[in-house]
């Protein structure tokens, strides 16, 4: 089923395209990440689809609806968290959310306590919230989107700020949510860190999407290997099958092969191919990492 689906979507401040023609789908039970530099458009996408920025020009479509009249019932599906979190600093957590409970017409009172155990804020007694570290205030803004039961969440930098062990609370929380049915839009500037809990990317660079890619795509971009030049690939091919044991590799040229799995120990690599009568005129390491895998994209789009 798809969740979100958007179609040429665009927004534009002045002279500058914030969102320029933007194509994606958000199938159910992703967590998709939106990848992208601060500025890169991120915000106003998501912002766009919350209906609290309207498009210039562009479809957007929710759970199967594209009426634009009829989007409003559809986004009630919707729990995000953009920006900052919308809450009161004088009030405590259990405030808060009693506040946001009564304002969206929630019976169950409760949800408040469900909602505050799931983000892991019991036992915050009558600590206000202005007084919260950053991580708290994030956990608590999520316990706000969740509160009326949403099938579909939209998170905006949610590990922004946050130290590493903040971090790894927001990651576990959101993996914890999806495997609650809900479907997630999270975005980040950070690859590597949504390489953790996204299975779908989409990175937007100067409002454009330039690539969308699936986890295991990504590390297949991304994949180490030992790249070696070689006298005769055939030959070379048959001494990783029959003397290394392995088939994890490919030809990429007539005289190029690449050997996965042994990016470790190119020393046995070059000992077995000479051994076996393969002459080698080089041996070296390729492949990126999630980071360099990114800087490239965004250098290449911004040719």
């Amino acid at each position: 089923m798809t969740v979100l689906k958007t179609q040429n979507l665009t927004k534009t401040y002045g002279r500058q395209k914030a969102v320029d023609n933007v194509s994606l789908t958000v199938e159910k039970g992703d967590i998709f990440g939106l990848i992208g530099q601060n500025g890169a458009g991120k915000t106003t996408f998501m912002r766009m689809i919350t209906s609290l920025t309207l498009q210039d020009s562009g479809e957007i479509e929710l759970f199967g609806e594209r009426d634009p009249n009829m989007l409003d019932a559809s986004r009630s599906r919707i729990g995000s968290v953009i920006e900052a979190p919308a809450l009161y600093g004088n009030l405590t957590a259990q405030q808060n959310m009693e506040y946001y409970r009564i304002q969206r017409g929630i019976t169950d009172k409760g949800r408040v306590q469900q909602c505050l155990e799931t983000v892991g804020l019991t036992n915050t007694g009558n600590k206000k919230f202005k007084h919260f570290s950053l991580g708290m205030k994030q956990r608590l803004g999520l316990a706000v989107a969740i509160l009326s039961r949403p099938d579909f969440l939209i998170l905006d930098e949610p590990t922004n700020g946050l130290d590493p062990t903040g971090i790894i609370e927001i990651r576990n929380l959101i993996k914890n949510l999806a495997r609650q049915d809900i479907t997630i839009l999270v975005s980040s500037h950070i690859l590597s860190e949504l390489s953790q809990m996204a299975n779908k990317y989409a990175i937007i660079h100067h409002g454009r999407l330039i690539k969308t890619l699936t986890n295991e795509q990504l590390q297949e971009e991304c994949k180490q290997a030992l790249a070696v030049t070689v006298d005769d690939v055939s030959k070379a091919a048959v001494v990783l099958e029959t003397t290394l044991g392995t088939s994890d590799y490919k030809q990429v040229s007539d005289n190029e092969i690449r050997i996965y799995g042994y990016n470790s120990d190119p020393a046995e690599v070059t000992l077995k191919l000479s051994q076996a009568g393969v002459r080698i005129a080089s041996i070296k390491t390729v492949g990126d990492n999630l980071e360099d895998y990114y800087a490239k994209l965004i250098g290449g789009a911004s040719i």
